[in-house]
């Protein structure tokens, strides 16, 4: 077969293993000198020239948060597994459909900077707040790669920014996001994985959100997630957990990698909180 034709076998082949799930391709030209030094690394295939990126959208529509205690994106079971086993076939099916070329897949613990490629890919614009919005789905997204070494046709040449009303830098709890820089260790959402004590005004920050892990204020102000659409993935609707009580397994969830005692902490505050005003009425 000529490149046409296989080109047109290999997104025959990942639109019958995706679905509806949106994918796009970035040239791997643009991420290559923005690689993130993991031991994921080692997998990218020899004369790589095109990054297949994948998005998994996992809002699951607004009946779901009402009383959640808990960031949207660990509501549903850990991701890793659910759109890792959906991102691995696909590269099984294209290797098997288009022998002689390479795919290889990565979710997550990736070398690949995902919203950049992603954007690139055509996938979306890049928001104030670091994440993807897509143009259906929002920013509630993960993402996924395949990288290959058949010179697929790319997306854009260059990532898109958002429309830059500024309502999450507005709205953002721990400020972070009025600086001119990203400062991770600032963000609510990093605040709430900490191992190590949290000082007053992190405790207040936390106890104001109501959020035992994780912070969705950035994505609930954002005009670009008004009218998000939700997430075709079965799964994610079998396994979803919106509220999470001291003393449950943290096993299979978005938060296992931290271990139980911080969330179980998290939740003694806001738990702590909640008596305290009782008392008060």
């Amino acid at each position: 077969m000529d490149e046409k034709s296989i080109e047109n076998r290999i997104t025959e082949k990942l639109r019958e293993q995706l679905g509806p799930l949106p994918f796009g391709v970035c040239s791997y030209a643009l991420i290559k000198d923005r690689l993130i030094d993991c031991r994921a690394k080692a997998r990218i295939p020899a004369g790589a020239l095109r990054v297949i990126s994948v998005a998994f959208p996992y809002y699951l529509g607004k009946a779901y948060y009402e009383h959640s205690n808990i960031s949207m994106y660990a509501v549903p079971a850990d991701y890793h597994r659910i759109a890792g086993d959906i991102i691995r076939g696909a590269a099984e099916a294209l290797r098997e459909a288009v022998p002689g070329y390479r795919f290889e897949p990565f979710i997550d613990n990736s070398p690949v900077p995902e919203v950049f490629a992603a954007s690139c890919a055509g996938l979306g614009v890049i928001g104030k707040n670091g994440l993807l919005i897509h143009e259906k789905y929002g920013s509630f997204c993960f993402l996924g790669e395949i990288i290959t070494d058949f010179p697929l046709t790319p997306g854009r040449d260059a990532p898109a920014p958002c429309i830059d009303c500024g309502e999450c830098a507005r709205q953002c709890p721990s400020g972070v996001l009025r600086g001119e820089c990203f400062e991770k260790d600032k963000c609510l959402s990093d605040i709430s994985q900490k191992k190590s004590d949290l000082d007053e005004d992190e405790k207040e920050m936390l106890v104001d959100s109501g959020c035992a892990w994780g912070c969705d204020v950035c994505q609930k102000v954002c005009p670009m997630n008004e009218n998000a659409a939700v997430s075709p993935i079965r799964e994610f609707y079998e396994t979803a957990r919106p509220v999470f009580r001291a003393g449950d397994s943290v096993e299979g969830r978005a938060f296992a990698w931290r271990g139980d005692k911080v969330i179980n902490r998290n939740i003694d505050l806001l738990n702590s909180q909640d008596r305290k005003t009782k008392r008060e009425d």
